[in-house]
């Protein structure tokens, strides 16, 4: 059997839930909650297995219930159920650890196979959101250098080889004024403010020539 507590601040929502997973063979619903606060107490007292959990609520959003919980009973399956999928709503809520997020368009069964899922440690990540979490990733797996032409690569493979402006001149047959410029380029686009930190940048980053 798996045990459940709804948290919604709208009484007709939570009602709403708790009659369909009354239907459910195997689902149980041991308690619901209208605030977070009520819900950190209700979950820790009575320990359900899933806690279907909405966001934006008056005494204690969903987020920070979702927090509380999980310091002290890591081991509850937190779903988010709710009508947001903004960036402010969605990474607080993964960051602070919910399981699921299911958006309120959501139907019945769906809602059920959630649970279902949870408990035996699956996910169920609405797709609008897991859309924005890959996003996000990618972002956060971006590096500055990425930014930089073929050239102004080339012109930072050479700083940080230790080369001046003429040697890299030499290097790669192009003018001082050129070289001058896509050494502006790079300082701008990596974000530091002389050839020094970039030389640094580049050899932390393995942006280092390869000896034949």
């Amino acid at each position: 059997m798996i045990s459940v507590a709804v948290v919604d601040d709208h009484e007709m929502v939570r009602k709403g839930i708790i009659s369909y997973l009354a239907t459910e063979a195997g689902i149980k619903v041991i308690g619901e909650a209208e605030s977070g606060n009520e819900a950190v107490k209700l979950v820790l007292n009575e320990r359900p297995e899933i806690v279907l959990m909405d966001l934006l609520m008056e005494n204690g959003n969903g987020i920070e219930a979702t927090r509380e919980i999980l310091k002290s009973y890591p081991g509850c399956k937190i779903i988010i159920i709710t009508s947001y999928y903004d960036d402010e709503q969605v990474f607080p809520a993964i960051e602070a650890g919910a399981f699921s997020y299911m958006l309120k368009t959501a139907n019945a069964a769906e809602v059920v196979n959630a649970i279902k899922k949870a408990a035996q440690g699956e996910s169920v990540i609405e797709s609008k959101v897991a859309g924005k979490m890959v996003s996000r990733f990618r972002e956060k797996e971006k590096k500055p250098h990425d930014d930089l032409t073929e050239r102004e690569f080339d012109v930072l493979l050479c700083i940080g080889e230790g080369m001046t402006n003429q040697e890299i001149s030499e290097e790669l047959f192009i003018g001082i004024k050129t070289v001058k410029t896509h050494v502006s380029n790079i300082l701008s686009k990596l974000g530091v403010t002389d050839r020094t930190q970039a030389a640094v940048y580049a050899n932390r980053n393995g942006i280092i020539k390869r000896q034949a």
